[in-house]
Parts: structure tokens; sequence; C-alpha cells
């Protein structure tokens, strides 16, 4: 079995404090599909695609920070009119490794990632910050139009002629409305003060 590309010797970064240096690994993002999406309109990383860990390691006393960019691509469906989109992340990160209890054989600081007989595992902290990062309900573009709700027509590319249907539970008071109120309903607002 090869070895994972995320996993990280740090016992000769560890034996002076405050050593620096930088380590860029590159590998699959998800080699168990674990993290495959729940429907196809879920936002996701591609099965297979390969993710960036590009992050400087630095030891302090009791663990190591690190911080970097992860990157990674991503696909999904935009929220009105299901175009397929995609993109690529390159998400921020500043994540503490530290050494479990000896005696409890857990983390003391609940917030940090654990580093194993001086073995430090970059690849849980990239799925971590890439999730997190995934949009719930992404746009094709900002001003995405969407879809006709009466013909179905993606109204990015045409336009559609249809009217909204009038709600009948408010078409009775269409009456109270004249010509004059719909075309000048500041003055109406000026008049009535």
């Amino acid at each position: 079995m090869p070895a994972d590309p995320f996993v990280v010797n740090v016992a000769r970064l560890r034996r002076a404090l405050g050593t620096r240096w930088h380590e860029t690994r590159q590998g699959p993002f998800d080699p168990t599909g674990e993290l495959a999406p729940a429907s196809s309109v879920d936002s996701s990383v591609p099965e297979g695609a390969d993710a960036t860990c590009d992050v400087v390691l630095e030891s302090y006393r009791g663990g190591v920070l690190v911080t970097g960019t992860v990157s990674a691509p991503w696909r999904g469906v935009c929220r009105r009119c299901t175009t397929p989109i995609d993109g690529e992340f390159n998400v921020s990160v500043k994540e503490r490794f530290c050494d479990p209890d000896p005696e409890r054989h857990v983390l003391d600081d609940e917030l940090a990632y654990e580093i194993g007989d001086d073995q430090l595992d970059l690849g849980p902290m990239m799925r971590d910050a890439i999730v997190l990062e995934l949009p719930l309900a992404p746009l094709c573009l900002a001003d995405c139009a969407g879809l006709c709700a009466e013909c179905g027509a993606d109204r990015n590319v045409e336009a559609c002629t249809c009217v909204p249907p009038v709600d009948p539970r408010w078409a009775t008071l269409d009456v109270l409305r004249s010509s004059r109120d719909v075309d000048r309903p500041v003055e109406h607002a000026r008049e009535g003060t």
C-alpha cells in the first residue's frame, strides 16, 4: 500500500522550538469515498480529484502550528437555473497539532488535531477546511435570472413572455386600483399626508 501523501514526519522539526519548514503535499481528496455527496445536486469535490496542501509547519512547546492554504476543485448545480458549475477552492488554514495526553490518550486541546508517533496527518485538516467551504446553494452568476416558473425557460439565455398568474385570493382587490394609482404612487402618498 502506498504511503499517504499528507502524512509528514515531524520528529526533526520538533527537536528545536520555533523551527519552521515549508511543505507542499498533493493527493486524493477523499481516498475512501466517505465524503461522497448525498445527491447529484449537492456541491462536492469530484470523485478522484486531488487536493493540495501548501503550508508552513512551525514547532512550539507541545505541538506544531500549521499555516497556509489548501486547494481542491469543486462542482455543483446553480440553485436558480440548474446549470452545472465548477470552480477551485483556495482556503486559508491555521491549525494546531498536539500530542495526546500520555495517561489519558486524549487531546487536552479539543480544537487541535493529533500528532501520533511524530507523524502529522494533514489530510483531516485539509478535508475539514474544504468541506466547510463547499457552497450550500451556489450560483452560476451573481445575477442569475433563473428558470421561468411557468414555462421553464432559462431566463439567462432567452426571454419568455409568460405573465405571472393572478392569485384569486387577491384578485377582487384589483378593482380598488386605478391606472392613476399604479402610475403615480408617490404623489398619492404625498396627498395622504
